[in-house]
């Protein structure tokens, strides 16, 4: 509700209503706030003048770039270690051959997801330790249009997929694969071993 200013005549019938009432406590001795009497003023807090500056003098001059999720690669090596240090460095220097592989180029995200599940999984149950993923590093697009995409959607989903249930329970570790298996179009997965 808005408060206004009450016009003349609509004061004097205020004044004229609000003389025929009786008083709900004649015993107050503090005085009770009229609506028609203004409230006291507190003392107003004097007006700093505002010091000249600039637009932006305190934004940091080497700002990052709009792209602030780091690169897939980064993100790879910055996965800790799960597996045995010996088994791990022999694995990025190319040196133990997967024992499968699977190679998802070509397929849609749904069929490429449905795949690699069934694979991992199978190839847990066989007993496998080491298999190889093969994504692709994908396409470049032609258009980008005004919201980049990354390249290589499977590329950039296989990881995430080895993290989340079913896979994650059987998967122990993820990187990238060496140059000699596919580089950064392929993965290797570490398979926990089976129990049983």
């Amino acid at each position: 509700m808005s408060r206004r200013k009450l016009r003349a005549e609509e004061l004097a019938l205020w004044r004229q209503v609000a003389g025929t009432t009786d008083p709900l406590h004649p015993n107050r001795t503090t005085p009770v706030r009229s609506l028609l009497t203004p409230a006291p003023s507190k003392d107003k807090p004097t007006a700093q003048p505002v010091e000249p500056f600039e637009i932006g003098q305190k934004a940091r001059a080497n700002t990052p770039g709009h792209d602030v999720l780091p690169g897939l690669t980064d993100r790879m090596k910055a996965l800790p270690v799960t597996m045995d240090k010996r088994s791990h460095a022999k694995l990025k220097r190319g040196k133990i051959r997967p024992e499968a592989r699977i190679d998802l180029h070509g397929m849609t995200v749904d069929r490429a997801h449905g795949a690699l599940t069934g694979f991992i999984l199978r190839a847990h149950s066989q007993g496998k330790r080491l298999v190889l993923v093969i994504t692709g590093k994908g396409k470049r697009a032609d258009d980008d249009g005004p919201i980049p995409v990354r390249q290589g959607v499977l590329r950039h989903n296989v990881p995430h997929w080895l993290s989340i249930p079913p896979l994650a329970q059987s998967v122990m570790q993820v990187s990238e694969a060496h140059g000699r298996h596919g580089g950064g179009g392929a993965y290797y997965v570490y398979l926990r071993r089976t129990r049983g």
